[in-house]
């Protein structure tokens, strides 16, 4: 049985591949990492090869086309449950997703379900954010809030869980292949009496490379939150 995996979708970013791998690789945590990459425009995919070929903890999945990250979570997830690893961390590449917290997350894993990073409990959290991406933020999570009834900060990735305390289908049953995924996956295992715990996490804004979430992706949002509403699990 392998103990720790953590599992990291991306999509043009090769400025950050080897930043994150550094950073993860300082906390002397005995991990593997999982990449799943979507045909990235840059050299990416080469930079992860790079790395795999160093470093035998370094494994990843090379999709043909760009599916959404819930999709490139989903897969990341089914391919963690295939191999049995004991606990299963996502993060994001850009930056904003500090190891530092993997000790926490890992340690209070121990005693829940599902642990996941909350950038509202610390009103410092966003500090340098733009007005605009901030407003955004919070108008999501207070929406998500209000209709679905859950006081979770669920539209973040940072989230670590034991395989064996949440069953796959209940992480991978989402209709959503988006950002959606990661509200609507908390949803679903809220609905179903999973024991969800936040920690309170920094979150700075991205320096390198280019954020892909939209104002569309927003709206898109507010249509599945509104859809959820009505939806038995």
């Amino acid at each position: 049985m392998k103990q720790i995996c953590i599992i990291i979708p991306v999509l043009n970013e090769a400025k950050n591949i080897f930043n994150i791998y550094k950073k993860i690789k300082k906390t002397n945590i005995p991990t593997d990492i999982l990449f799943i990459e979507d045909n990235s425009l840059d050299n990416t995919r080469e930079h992860i090869l790079n790395l795999s070929k160093k470093n035998k903890n370094i494994k990843y999945i090379f999709r043909k086309n760009k599916s959404g990250i819930g999709s490139a979570h989903k897969d990341a997830i089914k391919w963690c449950y295939k191999k049995k690893y004991e606990t299963i961390i996502s993060m994001d590449a850009d930056g904003t997703h500090n190891p530092r917290y993997l000790k926490k997350l890992i340690f209070n894993s121990k005693n829940s379900d599902m642990i996941i990073t909350s950038r509202f409990k610390n009103l410092k959290s966003l500090a340098d954010w733009p007005i605009h991406r901030k407003l955004l933020t919070y108008i999501r999570y207070w929406i998500t809030k209000l209709i679905l009834s859950i006081d979770y900060d669920s539209s973040g990735a940072y989230r670590c869980f034991r395989r064996k305390k949440i069953k796959l289908n209940d992480l991978v049953k989402t209709n959503s292949n988006t950002y959606d995924y990661f509200f609507e996956s908390i949803y679903i295992l809220h609905k179903k009496n999973y024991k969800i715990k936040e920690i309170s996490i920094n979150l700075p804004y991205r320096k390198l490379g280019k954020s892909k979430m939209t104002f569309l992706h927003i709206l898109k949002s507010l249509i599945t939150i509104l859809q959820l509403r009505y939806k038995n699990y």
